[in-house]
């Protein structure tokens, strides 16, 4: 795994907010002003994780239930799918 050096940064009030700065970090993920991050915190080990994100927004017309029913037939005939790919 290619893991950067390890940096330290002070945290710092920005408005009512703590913050650190990490723009080398970020640029390094590909992450850029406007674009949406997932966070995953674990309180166990004191570790947070920043991923750029690969959620998608949805065009208007289709919901959230209309995703999870198509991921669950996608899931179900998962096989069957790929078969009729390469007829």
């Amino acid at each position: 795994m290619n893991r950067m050096g390890e940096m330290e940064r002070k945290v710092t009030k920005f408005g009512n907010s703590l913050g650190i700065t990490m723009t080398d970090a970020l640029k390094q993920i590909g992450v850029d002003q406007g674009d949406i991050v997932a966070i995953d915190v674990n309180p166990d080990t004191g570790e947070i994780v920043i991923r750029k994100s690969t959620k998608v927004s949805l065009p208007d017309g289709i919901s959230t239930d209309f995703m999870d029913t198509l991921t669950d037939v996608i899931e179900e005939y998962d096989q069957t799918l790929r078969g009729l790919k390469d007829r």
